[in-house]
């Protein structure tokens, strides 16, 4: 893993910010460029961020960082590929998040994968590799209307997909960790997803037993076969999934009071097999070779201990995501079995009793009397079941006792998830009572946004209000709950319209200067915990702030530009300042050396084939627009926008409704490619005339289009256009007509729309 000190952390980011201005840039379709510029623009940074891997890999301008720095553009390099294909799609008017898009981003990442063995470029690759598949199955602002086995096959698809990547990787095959985890994981969502007796009303039961065996079989490759601790957690949670899955089918069929009696039961079944199953895990690998173990044997024993590298915490993280799904089908269970059973009129003072008394109770009773998952548990089903009173019964001096009684629950809580948990629910508790203070006061829309603004205000002074406090189990956990919910609520507060005059534009520049401070003071200091915590949340800003349409692309682009080089040049200049000092940070893992100095030839091949890629698709797109037919079809525009490309218009066309139904078969109609013969009207627009049949000749006024059935339309590769920002509401209101190019053997290019 990347280690989080203050020097790396700011190249990293800057390096971020560079290619978020890019992305913003070319997503803005900014209208002072013509199509030949930006083309060349996009090759140009492709071959910058490929020169700068190869300028520092060969130079010492960073010392014990310009191996780090050659991979992280290399990477850039990629990336920006990726930017450029998507740039063609929007200048030539191809479909916008195109399945074809992503699998050809996925080439050069592939190669690059196989090429360095860096896990950026595998974990890139799955991600493309996994778009391309779910963008042709599910293509964006298109209804495919599949059949339940049809369903179940593309599920079944994604399921062996992912077991072969875990197999190659598991078998040593392909040296990835997180690849591992990654396919192991979607995997069993792919296989959950097929035991969907809700969507696959005739196939979920039986698929029940295959993913019993596959869990089953898991449980005795990790164990017996090779002892995986990671994989084998893993595997314990895609079991408890299962088992939540199929108690939310059970009580959607069977839901009365003697079903949400079994639902408690099930919970303690749960938790206690929670508990059980991690303490068999904590024993399990305890007993390793002793120092007269042959060579073999050590080599073994350091492959296991490699392989249980980071599965403690892994282990922690599920068992929280069991604890919490189970006390949440307790809740449940509980509130239903109160309103089923209880007959008085006022459910929600029921509840609040049942609530209180577990809280005090769970406070009084010594830890030594009662087992601690039994304690948390309750005292959170009673956190859960009591808030939900208080908004029910919507009385503040309710909200105040149960706040009191809650804040006495965190000072009582020990451990992380505990005292963590307890803390959300006072936050919740507080916004509550402020919402009841003042949910009359000039409308919902202040209300909420000084709720927000409070809650912040509040946690910024707890988390100050920490630093204070004698060095205690508590002060660490206020410090971390009170930094991550001011965090929240000032990210929250970035969304917010003009209070007061330009206070939008203050809060978001206030926002960012604070939370990338905090990044350099934590990562300086030393504290991973919050280094990580701000680090996640300047990059959920960045890229939250691309769908903020209250600020525009193309000014974000330029400020994300600024700030990147600002960002570098700092660093630059303090990494400068500690090598003088004697002292620069030397890496001695495997990134200490460049890919770029190591295969300079291959991955030069690779940068040719993208460059190639690139001009190969210019050079198309171009010969159709100079030397194909020129048609005008009549329209119907929709304004979206697309997740690399920017805003487009989706248009749905007159001829996309079939001409000719009778000439195919119902079981052909609505699947395969399709060629449509256009013949202009009086006016010139054209029309579908009917579907082309091999060998006929067309009169010389006749056109075909090449498309494809999708449900009862076909579409034709021509259906978005794309647009400057914040365009698409003028578009749609005067754009009537697409003006089309369309070549000899039916391919088209959308030129320009019109009002006529």
């Amino acid at each position: 893993m990347l280690r989080f000190n203050a020097i790396r952390t700011g190249y990293l980011l800057g390096i971020s910010l560079i290619l978020a201005a890019i992305i913003y840039f070319f997503a803005s379709n900014w209208g002072g460029l013509d199509r030949t510029f930006k083309i060349v623009l996009a090759a140009a940074l492709i071959v910058l961020f490929y020169g700068l891997s190869f300028v520092f890999a060969r130079i010492r301008a960073v010392p014990g960082q310009q191996a780090f720095l050659s991979n992280m553009f290399l990477v850039a390099g990629c990336i920006a590929f990726g930017v450029s294909v998507a740039l063609l799609g929007q200048i030539y008017n191809s479909h916008a998040d195109s399945y074809g898009l992503f699998f050809i981003w996925s080439v050069p990442a592939l190669l690059l994968s196989w090429i360095t063995r860096y896990n950026p470029f595998y974990m890139l690759s799955y991600v493309l590799i996994h778009l391309g598949l779910w963008l042709y199955f599910y293509p964006t602002m298109q209804s495919v209307p599949y059949s339940e086995l049809e369903s179940l096959s593309i599920a079944g698809m994604f399921a062996i997909v992912n077991l072969l990547l875990f197999l190659l990787t598991f078998l040593h095959r392909i040296h990835s960790a997180p690849l591992q985890y990654m396919s192991f994981t979607v995997f069993h969502i792919a296989m959950l997803a097929m035991t969907n007796s809700f969507a696959f009303d005739g196939y979920g039961m039986v698929m029940n037993i295959p993913y019993i065996a596959v869990i089953a079989l898991g449980f005795y490759i990790f164990i017996k076969v090779r002892l995986n601790k990671t994989l084998l957690t893993l595997n314990a949670l895609a079991l408890s999934a299962f088992a939540v899955f199929k108690f939310i089918e059970l009580a959607e069929a069977y839901s009365s009071s003697l079903f949400f009696v079994f639902g408690l039961i099930f919970v303690a079944l749960l938790l206690t097999g929670n508990v059980w199953f991690f303490r068999y895990l904590n024993r399990l690998g305890k007993t390793l070779p002793d120092s007269g173990t042959t060579d073999t044997s050590t080599s073994k024993t350091e492959t296991i201990v490699q392989e249980e590298h980071g599965s403690e915490w892994i282990s922690k993280t599920v068992s929280r995501v069991i604890k919490v799904v189970g006390v949440l089908i307790g809740s449940i269970s509980l509130i239903g079995l109160i309103m089923i059973s209880t007959n008085v009129n006022h459910t929600e003072y029921v509840l609040l009793v049942v609530s209180l008394l577990l809280m005090i109770l769970m406070i009084v009773i010594p830890e030594s009397k009662l087992d601690s998952v039994i304690r948390y548990t309750l005292l959170t089903i009673s956190y859960i079941t009591g808030l939900a009173a208080i908004l029910w019964s919507d009385q503040s001096l309710l909200s105040v006792l149960f706040l009191i009684v809650s804040i006495a629950g965190w000072f009582r809580s020990k451990g992380k998830r505990q005292l963590f948990f307890a803390y959300t629910f006072v936050n919740l508790n507080l916004a509550t009572i402020l919402f009841q203070q003042y949910q009359e006061w000039d409308g919902w829309n202040w209300t909420y946004k000084f709720i927000i603004f409070s809650l912040f205000i509040v946690n910024a002074v707890l988390y100050g209000v920490s630093y204070f406090i004698s060095k205690t189990e508590l002060k660490e956990h206020l410090r971390n709950s009170s930094l991550f919910f001011s965090l929240l609520f000032l990210f929250w507060a970035t969304f917010f319209e003009d209070v007061v005059p330009h206070s939008y534009m203050f809060i978001n520049i206030f926002y960012f200067v604070i939370v990338t401070g905090m990044v350099f003071a934590f990562a300086r200091l030393k504290q991973k915990s919050e280094t990580i915590m701000s680090v996640v949340f300047w990059f959920i800003f960045i890229g939250f702030k691309y769908y903020d349409l209250l600020w525009t692309l193309l000014y974000k682009s330029f400020t994300l530009a600024l700030l990147g080089i600002i960002a570098l040049g700092i660093t630059w200049w303090a990494d400068r300042r500690m090598a003088h000092s004697g002292k620069a940070a030397f890496d001695t893992d495997h990134r200490s050396f460049s890919f770029m100095r190591l295969s300079p030839l291959l991955i030069a091949i690779v940068i040719v084939l993208q460059l190639g890629i690139i001009g190969y698709q210019t050079a198309r797109s171009e010969t159709l627009l100079a030397t194909g037919a020129s048609i005008k079809l009549k329209l119907a525009p929709v304004d979206p926008r697309s997740l690399l490309q920017g805003d487009y218009v989706a248009l749905n066309y007159d001829i996309s409704t079939p001409p000719s139904k009778p000439l195919l078969q119902e079981e052909e109609w609505s699947r395969g490619k399709v060629k449509v013969v256009l013949t202009p009207d009086s006016q010139g627009v054209y029309v579908a005339d009917r579907l082309y049949q091999d060998g006929e000749k067309l009169a010389s006024h006749e056109v075909i289009l090449n498309g494809q059935w999708y449900g009862s339309r076909i579409l034709y590769g021509i259906e978005n256009y794309f647009i400057p920002e914040g365009t698409g509401r003028t578009v749609e209101q005067n754009a009537h007509f697409a003006h089309i190019r369309v070549s000899r053997n039916g391919d088209a290019l959308l030129e320009r729309l019109a009002e006529s």
